[in-house]
């Protein structure tokens, strides 16, 4: 398992020189803010800074919606398909970061799974290019180690991998019947049984397990790198069984700046899905791999590009 930046495959990437100032100036953000409180911060509308998450206070587990689900302003993109941005702070390099939330009703889209890697090369394969034309959203799935997924994959209901093993892993499930769940590893045995399974893959760290609980050690231990800053892409359920995709951007008025690889830790986006809305979630590859689309309402396509291709991606089209 990959669990710094989440993903190893493809070659090796060459920043651009506006790139490489990022990051000289998010070192800079680093010395500057190196006495701020490990916190979470929201810019309202009105410019104000609202905290709402620290460190020192986290909570072990959220049993409902927080201020982030509050402040979020959704917009229609497709019939069972809302998304929105919201700008939040973090300490030190992750001191301008913007958040795009997916929301997608799985009665009204039908979600599947996409291959990437390639037969003739067996490298991973796949980008937003390849999403399929009436996509309303895909999205970079699981974890992947050098070129194949890690773990379980189930694809059109025959499986491509075993399922894999490793502490605070997830599956995300997509039975016959078009329902979606999320289950704990040590659970997946159970449903790879019950025959009804036509999508699946394994993924992690665990975000929020049962209903909203922080696992253990994203609060507490070694067994996690809990400081490490990325970009991040997760995914979720909510308590109306709606799915919750959530993609980290860095926000800086600099050319290709959000697509620097830096971001939240582990804990902190636990606590985004937590005040989201989210009952259970898991991180998806995030760092140079993390891309999202999204179809709007008007037939506009939104990118958020990756730096890399990858080997597995989650497709919804419409039902």
């Amino acid at each position: 398992m990959h669990g710094r930046s989440g993903g190893s495959g493809g070659a090796p990437v060459l920043l651009p020189l506006a790139w490489t100032a990022t990051i000289l100036l998010g070192f800079a953000a680093s010395v500057a803010f190196a006495t701020a409180p490990p916190a979470l911060r929201l810019t309202t509308p009105g410019g104000q800074q609202v905290y709402w998450w620290s460190e020192q206070s986290a909570p072990t587990r959220w049993p409902a919606p927080g201020l982030l689900a509050a402040s979020a302003q959704w917009r229609p993109a497709q019939p069972g398909v809302e998304w929105a941005q919201l700008p939040v702070r973090g300490p030190r390099e992750a001191s301008a970061l913007r958040l795009i939330a997916v929301r997608l009703d799985p009665r009204q889209v039908q979600l599947s799974l996409r291959w990437g890697v390639d037969r003739a090369t067996a490298r991973p394969a796949w980008d937003l290019a390849d999403a399929p034309s009436d996509a309303v959203v895909a999205v970079n799935a699981g974890m992947f180690v050098d070129a194949l997924p890690w773990g379980w994959v189930v694809n059109r209901g025959g499986e491509l991998l075993p399922p894999g093993r490793g502490p605070l892993s997830s599956a995300f499930v997509v039975t016959r019947t078009g329902g979606v769940a999320m289950i704990d590893g040590d659970d997946v045995g159970t449903w790879r049984a019950r025959g009804d399974v036509v999508e699946a893959f394994q993924t992690y760290p665990t975000l929020l397990t049962g209903d909203g609980d922080v696992p253990a050690p994203l609060r507490e231990g070694d067994s996690i790198d809990r400081e490490h800053r990325d970009a991040r892409l997760a995914i979720g359920l909510d308590r109306q069984g709606r799915v919750l995709i959530v993609l980290t951007r860095l926000d800086l008025a600099l050319p290709a700046a959000d697509r620097i690889p830096v971001g939240l830790t582990v804990p902190e986006m636990s606590a985004v899905m937590g005040s989201l809305g989210a009952r259970q979630a898991a991180l998806l590859d995030g760092g140079i791999s993390a891309q999202l689309r999204l179809k709007d309402f008007d037939g506009a396509t939104r990118d958020w590009a990756g730096m890399r291709q990858v080997p597995l991606a989650l497709v919804a089209r419409p039902r």
